[in-house]
């Protein structure tokens, strides 16, 4: 129904970012909200999908029209909702997952939250061959390291982690010194799943 808004970005959540179109704030629940931090009170075009369930109307936003495509097939996958798809894209760039399904990794797919070994065969079965690899790669905003982990623990928590699970994250990745938001959630899964 709607295939992207474009508007100011007014606000941003660990769950979603609230764009303001004439006077009207949308609420899009994206992979991970802060990769629009530097479009913070400025103009941006989100790439959109509306999910109309019996209890619900949710509109999820990406950055790019390949995110929302693999959002889309992985959706259609049996056992992924749209809440392990966005765990998924939360933490890795679109050819990245479409690396590991057409490779058969499972190994790379079931560190995400929610998603076990038989998920993870049932994407590969239903995916692989049917996705393309782009040579494009997601450019995301570089931060200082402290709001880096801070915001990446946001992420997580967002994920479904705890505050005592997060803890333990949050001392490795402050000795790491990682300065990109999304190494740092990708690094504070691998310690999360280990």
């Amino acid at each position: 129904m709607y295939a992207y808004l474009k508007g100011t970005l007014n606000q941003i959540y660990p769950t979603h970012v609230v764009i303001d179109i004439g006077g009207v704030g949308y609420e899009c629940l994206t992979p991970n909200p802060y990769r629009f931090q530097k479009f913070l009170t400025k103009e941006l075009q989100i790439y959109t999908q509306l999910i109309v369930r019996e209890d619900a109307h949710t509109l999820y936003g990406f950055q790019s029209e390949e995110e929302k495509a693999l959002f889309l097939s992985l959706i259609k996958v049996t056992g992924i909702g749209p809440k392990s798809a966005l765990a998924i894209l939360a933490t890795s760039s679109p050819n990245e997952v479409k690396q590991a399904i057409e490779q058969e990794n499972e190994t790379y797919l079931i560190k995400f939250p929610g998603i076990g070994k038989k998920t993870a065969r049932q994407i590969i079965l239903d995916l692989k061959g049917k996705l393309i690899i782009t040579d494009e790669s997601a450019v995301f905003e570089q931060y200082d390291d402290q709001t880096a982990v801070t915001e990446a623990l946001l992420a997580l928590e967002a994920l479904g982690y705890s505050s005592r699970e997060l803890v333990k994250v949050e001392k490795i990745l402050k000795s790491e010194n990682l300065s990109e938001v999304d190494a740092n959630i990708k690094r504070g899964l691998q310690i999360l799943v280990s």
